[in-house]
């Protein structure tokens, strides 16, 4: 069995940081998103893995390597455009040849990994398998229709009038019968082949399509408000460790970790928290689920429920949360005359502001 693991998005959702990086290698407690999901890949038992990368390939290579770190073997596939997933599924044929395969969505995160679900599908072989989940805003996702039965008899692609609440997850698992189904669709009004148009060829051709609800933990770390859902999850299970230097007139509580050569100095921190390499905090407060990257400075300011990415700094800030800092940022406070915000912000930016 082989793996797809899609990594070619745009990221529209996280601008401006995506405008610089890829949206997969965007760290969730200080590690990529993509990671989590080759791990949860490398402990199901998959060795070849096929990475489709389109704009950000490079970077995405750069942070994988040939997968060796994570006990897999990496081809990478190049998709000119993000013209679907079934368009992925199509480029990847030679990759994948006769084999069953598991795809999974590079900025997607599953608690528990996918290991029962791929020995299910191994022991079961239908011709397709999802996974679903119970969802408040169905119609921002592909969602299924059961029958009676619990088989799958329908999917929509972001659907105005939804007939459930069960959105796809993004980990599909399919026998080679899923390429006969990606040559037979037409794209869709958005331009693209859809992944949910195959899988209803497969079930308008009486193909076996079955389903799995899921009840633990999933996201799709496509905003800022799911990448700290997804950061305050995974912090949850942190183990406490401090590699680092803290002095006696700082504080640590509760679950924190703090990595090799991390300073801190005067500073309160409550956890779950974790702290990058080389990282220095000052007479700070770092409230609950906040990830500090490496090479970071938090200095005179508090910060709690957030994510700050390599080499930023955040100092003389009275308060900042719920907040997701790009690389080598700086975040100052404003002088106090004139009373004015001075702000040079990249597209598609979103900035709150107390007046």
């Amino acid at each position: 069995m082989k793996a797809l693991v899609l990594s070619g998005g745009a990221g529209t959702r996280l601008r401006p940081i995506t405008h610089t990086s890829a949206k997969q290698l965007v760290p969730v407690a200080n590690k990529p998103v993509l990671f989590y999901g080759l791990e949860a890949i490398a402990d199901a038992g998959i060795s070849e893995v096929g990475i489709i990368v389109g704009d950000t390939a490079d970077e995405i290579r750069e942070a994988v390597g040939d997968g060796s770190r994570f006990g897999i073997e990496v081809t990478y596939i190049p998709q000119e455009a993000p013209l679907g997933l079934a368009h992925a599924v199509l480029i990847a044929q030679d990759f994948l040849g006769d084999d069953d395969f598991v795809m999974y969505l590079g900025d997607n995160f599953i608690v528990g990994g996918i290991t029962g679900l791929v020995e299910e599908f191994r022991t079961e072989r239908p011709d397709a398998q999802i996974l679903l989940t119970k969802v408040p805003n169905p119609t921002s996702f592909g969602v299924a229709e059961l029958g009676d039965d619990g088989r799958v008899v329908g999917l929509e692609e972001k659907p105005k009038q939804p007939k459930s609440d069960l959105a796809l997850v993004g980990v599909y698992l399919f026998t080679p019968a899923i390429h006969e189904a990606v040559r037979s669709i037409e794209p869709s009004w958005r331009g693209e082949l859809e992944i949910t148009h195959a899988i209803q060829w497969l079930i308008d051709e009486k193909r076996d399509v079955r389903s799995t609800t899921i009840s633990g933990y999933w996201k799709d770390t496509g905003n800022v408000t799911d990448m700290l859902e997804v950061n305050r999850s995974v912090l949850e299970t942190l183990e406490p460790h401090d590699a680092g230097t803290v002095d006696e007139a700082s504080e640590i509580i509760g679950r924190v970790r703090i990595e090799e050569g991390a300073r801190v100095s005067g500073s309160r921190i409550v956890g779950p928290v974790i702290i990058g390499a080389g990282t220095v905090v000052d007479n700070a407060y770092i409230g609950p689920f906040t990830s500090v990257s490496e090479g970071c400075r938090i200095a005179d300011s508090e910060i709690e429920y957030s994510i700050v990415l390599r080499g930023s700094s955040v100092t003389g800030v009275r308060r900042v949360e719920a907040s997701l800092i790009g690389r080598d940022v700086e975040v100052t406070p404003a002088p106090r005359n004139p009373k004015a915000h001075r702000l040079m912000l990249g597209d598609h930016s979103k900035v709150q502001i107390s007046s």
